[in-house]
């Protein structure tokens, strides 16, 4: 005769939590630890990739893509292997080890980054899927020390489902709100590493056992130590970017702001109307054309950079006030420290120099706080990572453009593409529909006029307004300070955009549409 036991007694596991050694709240704070360190190393990886991959959709689509992979694998595993072995030898390794890992993470990516780039892609996966898999191991294995009958089941496995959750949101509001705002990307994943290896000697020092802690400890030292030697392309870390200042062997003034590895702006400190890159002569030239000489200009700046082109204006055009919206504290910091913006007081982290005050916003908010018909131009030259912000592409955003400007008012815009120019195509099919006049100016291959050689990519300048384009002298200006660029409109440039659909707010698939990982020399 069989025995029959009640479904209310059935055992999982026996013994008090004295016994099992995890108690409720010592289990509520491993689920939490470590479910909120998987989204740090999540956040934080996509700040470390950026300079070498981009900060693209498709560089974060997959970050979030292995870290969903490493939760999926070490839940599962997690759950299976504490279904084999004593659950309580497991909780300690596995905190150990993912902070092991997690402290070498700065320099792996790095020396890989620099010697082996093509690797770079696959370690960066292993970097995120190790730590994070051992991580979401962790709240499977606790649940199983937790329960202790089935009737209890429902509450533990909530509970600890919950705390988890928690302990994500936690993870992620802390990384993107504090930490990188003030520490460096290497120092959080060395501070996360250390703090893992201090839980799993706590773990193992209740649990009365030793996995060697110690060992682990020395490899989160050499991963500090590494990480100071490896090579890096950072001389400081802002908010938004991987930030260097390059100077000039040829020009004791000459400055180069480098951001996530690219060029992104240049900066004569004795010279504001020494204009290096192409793209910022020919904003010069087309807006040289499009107003008198001299004449001091009301204008709007969308993304500040090392602020070129509003310190050419102060200095070409006495009386000139340029507002300018920069979306990173740490790059306005930079002017300020190293590219000789002068703070003059102000709020919202303004400050002003000859003019130029810039403001830490974003460009489109930025856009919305300016009065109807009060800047005679509005430049565009807001970049993330190699691409133009999508919200400030779209038929939506040149709304907002378009009532800031006066009646004779110019929209010049910095755009980036290459291989088909795609995304150049349709942004300036959002200008035509946007705008009554639109001119493209280009290397003339680029730009439809040269159709046998075919489009090299790289940046092109778009002009908008609503009154006439003087394609004679753009073509003009252009001739004297930018040889070999050119000006399309009118069909020619129709013939260029072809069937390209104008970007909306509604569908602005700006990342798929470039070729991100071309030329990264120069934007």
């Amino acid at each position: 005769m069989s025995a029959v036991t009640s479904p209310s007694s059935s055992p999982v596991t026996t013994g008090t939590p004295h016994e099992h050694g995890l108690g409720p709240r010592a289990a509520a704070v491993l689920v939490f630890g470590s479910s909120a360190a998987v989204l740090v190393v999540e956040i934080v990886a996509l700040r470390l990739l950026a300079p070498y991959l981009g900060l693209t959709l498709e560089t974060s689509t997959l970050v979030i893509g292995i870290a969903l992979a490493a939760i999926a694998v070490g839940s599962w595993l997690g759950g299976r292997i504490a279904d084999q072995v004593n659950a309580r030898r497991l909780i300690g390794p596995a905190l150990g080890l993912s902070g092991a890992v997690v402290a070498l993470t700065p320099a792996v990516l790095r020396t890989t980054a620099e010697w082996v780039p093509d690797m770079l892609v696959l370690i960066a996966a292993l970097t995120i899927l190790v730590p994070g898999a051992l991580l979401s191991a962790v709240t499977p294995i606790v649940t199983k020390l937790r329960l202790t009958s089935l009737a209890e089941t429902g509450t533990v496995v909530g509970r600890l489902s919950g705390v988890g959750t928690v302990g994500a949101i936690v993870g992620t509001l802390l990384t993107g709100f504090v930490l990188i705002s003030r520490l460096p990307v290497s120092g959080i994943l060395i501070g996360l590493g250390t703090l893992l290896v201090i839980g799993a000697a706590l773990v193992e020092w209740r649990m009365r056992r030793w996995s060697g802690t110690a060992a682990l400890a020395l490899v989160v030292v050499a991963g500090g130590l590494a990480t100071a030697i490896a090579p890096g392309g950072c001389d400081s870390e802002t908010r938004y970017h991987c930030a260097r200042v390059v100077a000039d062997p040829d020009r004791d003034g000459g400055r180069t702001l480098v951001l996530d590895g690219v060029r992104h702006s240049y900066v004569d400190l004795d010279d504001p109307t020494t204009l290096k890159f192409e793209h910022v002569r020919a904003i010069a030239s087309v807006v040289d054309a499009a107003f008198p000489k001299n004449t001091p200009l009301e204008a709007h700046h969308l993304g500040g950079g090392g602020l070129t082109f509003p310190r050419y204006l102060a200095a070409t055009r006495p009386g000139t006030r340029s507002g300018v919206s920069e979306i990173d504290n740490g790059v306005v910091r930079i002017d300020r420290d190293q590219l000789g913006l002068r703070a003059q007081g102000g709020t919202n982290g303004s400050s002003a120099i000859t003019g130029i005050d810039v403001r830490v916003e974003d460009g489109r908010l930025g856009l919305r706080r300016l009065a109807a018909g009060s800047r005679d131009l509005v430049v565009g030259d807001a970049f993330g990572g190699v691409s133009v912000p999508w919200h400030l592409t779209t038929v939506e955003a040149m709304t907002d453009v378009r009532r800031v400007l006066n009646q004779g008012g110019l929209y010049v815009a910095n755009l980036i593409d290459y291989d088909g120019l795609a995304f150049a195509r349709a942004e300036v099919a959002t200008l035509s529909k946007s705008f009554e006049h639109v001119a493209l100016v280009g290397r003339p291959a680029d730009i439809g006029l040269q159709p046998s050689a075919g489009p090299r990519g790289g940046n092109l300048v778009a002009l908008a307004s609503n009154r006439p384009v003087d394609a004679l002298a753009t073509q003009a200006a252009l001739d004297a300070r930018q040889p070999g660029w050119k000006i399309t409109t009118g069909e020619a440039l129709t013939r260029w955009i072809g069937d390209a659909r104008p970007l909306t707010d509604d569908h602005a698939p700006v990342d798929q549409l470039l070729t991100p990982y071309g030329s990264r020399n120069t934007r």
